[in-house]
């Protein structure tokens, strides 16, 4: 837990379920907040499992021959630090630039996809360090939408520095916190959800509760997958990628093969060299923000490892599509095949 106090409007550091079988074969799928002043939405939780349309930033290909379908950025844009010492989550700050005026659920879901990384900031009331040293419960900066309450998070020193601004209270603290943290805190506490970046305008939306509980739900609890694909690339990440897949819970996109009514199949990468990759997903949101008319079936790293043993004309796997997105090849999969072994 990073830990930030401030003195004045600058900001600066001080410190299962049982699933079907299926079958790896290409379907080849193609302070104080007003609420009108905040962007939201009523989010069904059935969305998750039908298709969205499409999210609106242009995608990158996939490079290494021919796709069906195009996908997200392979890697996270380069940290910043819009205030020195205070590091922005970007992927998040990203989503919130890009909803629009009145944003549809798609629009929602590809930001609750993208808040299962990284961290985010929270304002609490006094000094926090000192609350922490003496043992006290911090109080987090809340906001009120009628009677409801929400806590205030934050994507970055900048978004802190207008939230001071807009109430004039200097005589708070700014910790960093993982984002599973504040997330928990949200769906345990007495809250109605959350706002991101409340006093930031053009960039802010409020998250309503069961959203959150949804999300969470089929959320690897350490978020194990979104961090590493959100993370620097190294030449270790590949591997560490390979690691999590044999103990974390994916899920594939399953879907009608084109010409047969009945036959499901999964959805895979195929390039002109003859490689194929199977699409894996970290989350049901990262599957229906392709926006494609697809199913997230989860599977146990067990199941994963049995599709790909059952199929050695697997290249491997592409983990999150919509991106930031990783390939590998079986050499990387090891520790995933080595369970069936």
């Amino acid at each position: 837990m990073a830990l930030f106090s401030r003195r004045d409007k600058k900001t600066t550091p001080s410190d299962e379920v049982e699933t079907p079988d299926v079958a790896p074969e290409a379907h080849a799928p193609a302070a104080e907040v007003e609420a009108d002043d905040v962007p939201q939405v009523n989010i069904s939780m059935s969305t998750f499992g039908k298709p969205a349309p499409a999210p609106r930033p242009a995608p990158t290909p996939v490079p290494d021959g021919a796709q069906r379908v195009q996908r997200g950025p392979a890697e996270a844009p380069a940290r910043t630090e819009s205030v020195p010492g205070l590091p922005d989550n970007v992927l998040v700050r990203q989503a919130l630039t890009a909803l629009p005026e009145q944003p549809e659920p798609s629009d929602i879901m590809t930001l609750m996809r993208q808040l299962l990384q990284g961290h985010l900031f929270v304002r609490v009331r006094g000094d926090a360090r000192a609350q922490l040293a003496e043992g006290k419960q911090l109080t987090m900066a809340v906001s009120a939408v009628g009677d409801d309450r929400y806590l205030l998070a934050f994507t970055g020193g900048d978004a802190l520095q207008a939230s001071v601004a807009a109430d004039g209270d200097k005589e708070t603290s700014a910790m960093g916190q993982p984002v599973a943290a504040i997330l928990r805190n949200v769906v345990d506490g007495p809250y109605a959800g959350f706002i991101l970046d409340h006093a930031t305008p053009g960039r802010r939306a409020i998250l309503p509760k069961a959203l959150v509980e949804k999300a969470m739900q089929d959320a690897d609890p350490e978020f194990t997958l979104k961090n590493l694909l959100a993370g620097e690339r190294t030449d270790e990440t590949p591997a560490a990628v390979g690691a999590a897949l044999a103990t974390t819970r994916v899920w594939v996109a399953a879907g009608a093969v084109p010409g047969e009514d009945k036959r499901m199949g999964v959805s895979e990468v195929r390039g002109a060299n003859g490689s194929r990759h199977l699409e894996v997903f970290s989350h049901p949101l990262e599957v229906a923000v392709l926006g494609r008319n697809d199913r997230a079936v989860p599977l146990t790293p067990q199941q994963l490892s049995k599709a790909l043993a059952a199929d050695v004309g697997l290249t491997g796997v592409v983990v999150d599509p919509a991106g930031p997105w990783i390939m590998l090849d079986r050499s990387a999969l090891a520790p995933v095949i080595a369970l069936t072994a």
